[in-house]
């Protein structure tokens, strides 16, 4: 067995995903099984080169992790031929022009999303990665968890039948920061900086919608800043100028509609934090993070509405559980493989910069729609 290494400028990784799911769960769980096996009689191994604003956290960073490799110069890196490959989780304002300089230095290109604050500037990173021939790829970690797993499986073997509708529920109640300290850094709640929740989450419901139901023709969005006040990470108030809210319906092509509210402003009564319920006319599910249920339309109950007694159907006990039939690994470094193995071996991967444009065209339209109040058609793009 012989080993090969690829270098990764990851740059980002001091904020909180990008440090637990990217470095920890993804890069440094590769090196901990002893580097990626590609079948072939050679082990890829990822090495990476921490990259960011803040030289103390960077080093404290790379120092926690036995790392001796970080910058707080990015050309520098990027000018760097040994450097394989250039993975961004910045905030989304600062990532398009890194991204376009990375693609410019002939680095390949794993990103976060959205990959650029508007659709032009989206499209034009898919265009340019495209022209000058290298391999791009965006985090769509929540098409590997568990749950949405044992989902598609239930679509892949026709237990629905025909699928009617997909409600999804999203969110928790992030603290504003003044009694206890908020869960989310302020600028996710400031729209100068790039904040509110449709950029954030619309993003994702279009690519799980996409891959899962269908493509998603039209949108029909309200949001809301339920929260106007909150408190910085220095203890500052400050006015909450982005959407914390989001109540979204989308047409998915073959007919289908999905339903699905995010928010930040939400108390969590529910199994997990995101679940989705899929009803077909041969049966239903509702997924989660890890965990499916189904119901089977030969054991649907016939419920009769009367609400004059107390309910007497124990309806989630009428549900069936998804069984694994498999270990499933971290999301994150689930598509971090495949997008090492397409790297090193050029198999097949369609996660990429024009997929992440689709996400950022469903958060404009969906903004587009709140602001407009109306149902605004959801073109396909291309280069």
């Amino acid at each position: 067995m012989t080993r090969r290494t690829v270098r990764i400028a990851m740059n980002g990784v001091t904020g909180r995903m990008g440090h637990r799911q990217h470095l920890v769960r993804s890069i440094l769980a590769l090196r901990e099984q002893g580097g990626l096996d590609l079948g072939n009689g050679e082990t890829l191994w990822p090495e990476p080169v921490l990259v960011g604003r803040r030289e103390p956290a960077l080093r404290a960073l790379a120092e926690r992790h036995g790392l001796t490799e970080w910058s707080t110069d990015l050309d520098a890196v990027l000018a760097d031929d040994t450097i394989d490959i250039y993975f961004d989780a910045q905030v989304t304002s600062a990532r398009a022009e890194a991204i376009t300089k990375a693609v410019h230095a002939g680095k390949h290109i794993y990103t976060e999303k959205p990959t650029a604050a508007d659709l032009a500037g989206a499209l034009e990173l898919a265009r340019l990665a495209t022209e000058k021939g290298v391999k791009h790829g965006v985090v769509q970690d929540k098409l590997f968890l568990p749950g949405l797993l044992k989902l598609k499986r239930l679509i892949d073997g026709g237990f629905f039948g025909e699928i009617l509708s997909v409600r999804g529920e999203f969110g928790y109640w992030v603290f504003e920061g003044d009694w206890q300290d908020a869960q989310r850094p302020s600028w996710n709640y400031r729209a100068q900086d790039g904040g509110g929740i449709v950029v954030d989450m619309f993003p994702h419901w279009e690519y799980v919608l996409h891959e899962l139901f269908g493509r998603v023709t039209s949108v029909t969005a309200q949001v809301a800043t339920h929260v106007p006040r909150r408190w910085d990470e220095q203890g500052k108030p400050y006015e909450a100028t982005a959407d914390d809210a989001a109540y979204g319906i989308f047409q998915l092509e073959g007919g289908a509609i999905a339903q699905i509210n995010s928010s930040w402003t939400v108390r969590v009564n529910r199994d997990e934090l995101v679940e989705f319920q899929v009803d077909g006319t041969h049966g239903s599910a509702v997924a989660g993070l890890r965990n499916c249920r189904v119901q089977h339309r030969s054991a649907t109950p016939k419920p009769v509405w009367n609400p004059d007694i107390p309910a007497t159907e124990p309806f989630r006990e009428q549900w069936q559980e998804v069984p694994d039939n498999a270990e499933f690994d971290n999301g994150f470094k689930a598509q971090w493989e495949l997008f090492l193995r397409h790297v090193a071996l050029d198999e097949p991967y369609h996660w990429d910069l024009l997929a992440g444009a689709r996400g950022v065209q469903l958060a404009e339209l969906g903004l587009k729609s709140a602001a407009e109040g109306r149902r605004l058609d959801v073109p396909e793009v291309g280069l």
